[in-house]
C-alpha cells in the first residue's frame, strides 16, 4: 500500500511515512494509491464482533504490516477503551428508518475522539522505533483540539500547540483545551479565525526550517490516519443494521469534510451506500457547490453550530480528486482558481458527485427549532451540529424505504449556550466533568501572525 497526493507532484509514500508527514509537499493531501475491498462475506462476517475488532479488520490493510498485527490489534483495543460506552459508537433508533449514530463517548465528547485516540498511539509508537521526537501543531474550530490534546497528552515523543480562534469556541470547548495542563500540551488563541489558524498551520508544514530540523506532525484531518479511523464507523453501523445484505443512507454534518470522504472510502471499498447527504449551517460552501456549482469562498459567518463555522474545506480536496478521476493537475489548477476568484466544478466531475452525496444548509433559527422539534419526537437533546443532520436528513434523504444514519457529532453540554438558547435549562455535563468549569486554564493569545506563532512553537517545544 502506497499513499499519493492529490495534486500530483510529490512522492508516494508508504504508511509510516504518509502518518508523521501529514500534507505532501505539494500541498496535497495524501489518499491510498490503491482502494483496498471488502468483499460481500467479509462484511457480513462483521456482524455482531467488537468495534475494536472490525477496526482492526477494516484498517489493517491500509497499514499494510508497517505495524505488526499484535501491536496494531493492541494500539486498537486500547484506543477505545477509553471511552464510556461498550459499543463505542452506539445507535440509537428515532423513527421507523431513522438512527443516530453517537460518536460522543469519547473522552472529549465528540466525534473527533474515534480518531485521535488511536491517531496519536500510532504517532508515539513510530516515533519510539524511530528514536525520535515530534511536534504537533494543529488548528482547532472547536473540537480537533481538545480531542488531539486528550489523544496525545501521555504520549512521551510528542508536544502538542493546538490553535483555535480567540473568543470562538464555546467555554466547554476552550476549557476541554486549555484545563490540561501537561508539560506537552501548548493552547494558543489567536486573534482571528478558524481559517486563519488553518492557514499558518499550513504555511508551518510548507517550510518547517522555524524547528531546526525537529518533524513537525498534523493531527488534524489532513493525516490520513484521521481518515482511515472514521471509515471504521460507517462499516460498523451500516452492518449493525443489515448491511451488505441492504443499502443504508448517511447524513453527515460538515464543514472540513473529513467525516463524509472517509464514509465515502467506505463506499468505496465495499459498502452498500445508497447516499450521502452532507448537512451544513450557514457556511455552505459544500452545498452551494453540490446544489449550484458555486465553488466560491464567502465571509465567515459565525453560527450557533461553531465547529462548522469554516469558510473552506480542506478535505474536499480529496474527492475532488476521485470526481476529476484522479488528475492531480486539474485537481491543482481547480484549487489555484478558487484562491484567486469564484470557480466552479467541470461538468463531469460535479455529475459524478451528485450520484452519490445530495446536500442541505440550515439557518440558525432552524437549528434551534430542530432542537426543539427532536426533543419532542424522540426526548433526544440534540447538540446544534447534530440538529443540522437531523434537519437534513428529512429533507433530503432519496427514499423513506432505506435507512438512514445521521452522525451525531458532540454531545450537547458541549455547546450549552445553543440548547438553552433553544429553550431548555441546559445539559449537565458527565460526571467525570462536572468540575470543569472550576479547573485552572493555561493558554496564550497570540495575533493571527504566522512569525508570532512559530516563534511561540520553537521557543516553548521540550
Amino acid at each position: 500500500m502506497r499513499y499519493i497526493s492529490t495534486r500530483g507532484q510529490a512522492p508516494a509514500l508508504s504508511f509510516e511515512e504518509v502518518v508523521l508527514t501529514g500534507m505532501a509537499s505539494d500541498g496535497g493531501l495524501y489518499v491510498p494509491e490503491e482502494v483496498p475491498q471488502l468483499s460481500h462475506d467479509e462484511l457480513a462476517s462483521m456482524a455482531g464482533l467488537s468495534y475494536a475488532e472490525i477496526a482492526f479488520r477494516v484498517m489493517k490493510p491500509y497499514v499494510n504490516g508497517e505495524i505488526d498485527d499484535a501491536t496494531f490489534r493492541g494500539i486498537v483495543e486500547e484506543a477505545y477503551a477509553t471511552f464510556s460506552h461498550d459499543a463505542v459508537v452506539p445507535l440509537n433508533q428515532l423513527d421507523a428508518n431513522h438512527f443516530l449514530l453517537e460518536l460522543f463517548h469519547g473522552p472529549t465528547l465528540a466525534f473527533k475522539d474515534v480518531a485521535l485516540q488511536l491517531l496519536g498511539r500510532i504517532l508515539d509508537h513510530f516515533l519510539q522505533k524511530r528514536g525520535e521526537r515530534a511536534v504537533i501543531m494543529g488548528a482547532t474550530s472547536g473540537d480537533t483540539g481538545s480531542a488531539a490534546i486528550e489523544g496525545c497528552r501521555h504520549c512521551d515523543n510528542l508536544d502538542i500547540f493546538i490553535l483555535h480562534p480567540h473568543q470562538r469556541v464555546s467555554e466547554v470547548q476552550r476549557r476541554q483545551m486549555t484545563t490540561v495542563l501537561a508539560d506537552n500540551v501548548f493552547n494558543v488563541a489567536i486573534e482571528g479565525n478558524f481559517d486563519d489558524a488553518q492557514a499558518m498551520v499550513k504555511a508551518s508544514f510548507a517550510d518547517q526550517g522555524f524547528l531546526d530540523g525537529t518533524r513537525l506532525v498534523a493531527v488534524n484531518s489532513i493525516n490520513w490516519a484521521r481518515i482511515m479511523a472514521q471509515i471504521v464507523y460507517y462499516v460498523a453501523s451500516a452492518v449493525a443494521l443489515g448491511a451488505p445484505h441492504r443499502a443504508v443512507s448517511f447524513c453527515v454534518p460538515s464543514a472540513n469534510f473529513g467525516n463524509v470522504f472517509a464514509g465515502y472510502m467506505a463506499k468505496r471499498m465495499g459498502l452498500p451506500v445508497k447516499q450521502f447527504i452532507i448537512a451544513t449551517n450557514a457556511n455552505d460552501i459544500l452545498h452551494r457547490t453540490l446544489a449550484d456549482n458555486d465553488f466560491s469562498k464567502q465571509e465567515l459567518v459565525a453560527t450557533l453550530a461553531p465547529s462548522m463555522d469554516i469558510v473552506v474545506s480542506s478535505n474536499f480536496e480529496r474527492l475532488l480528486f476521485e470526481a476529476y478521476e484522479r488528475d492531480g493537475a486539474a485537481v491543482r489548477a481547480l484549487l489555484e482558481r478558487f484562491q484567486a476568484e469564484p470557480s466552479a466544478l467541470a461538468e463531469a466531475p460535479l455529475a459524478r458527485l451528485r450520484e452519490s452525496f445530495a446536500s442541505h444548509s440550515v439557518s440558525d433559527a432552524t437549528i434551534l427549532e430542530v432542537i426543539r422539534e427532536a426533543h419532542h419526537r424522540t426526548q433526544e437533546v440534540l447538540d446544534p451540529h447534530t440538529a443540522t443532520g437531523y434537519r437534513a436528513a428529512e429533507q433530503a434523504r432519496a427514499d423513506a424505504q432505506t435507512p438512514v444514519i445521521t452522525l451525531a457529532t458532540a454531545h450537547p453540554a458541549k455547546f450549552a449556550e445553543a440548547v438553552v438558547k433553544a429553550g431548555f435549562p441546559g445539559v449537565p455535563l458527565p460526571p467525570h466533568m462536572d468540575d470543569l468549569l472550576e479547573r485552572e486554564e493555561r493558554y496564550s493569545v497570540l495575533p493571527a501572525e504566522l512569525s508570532a506563532v512559530q516563534q511561540f512553537v520553537a521557543e516553548n517545544r521540550r
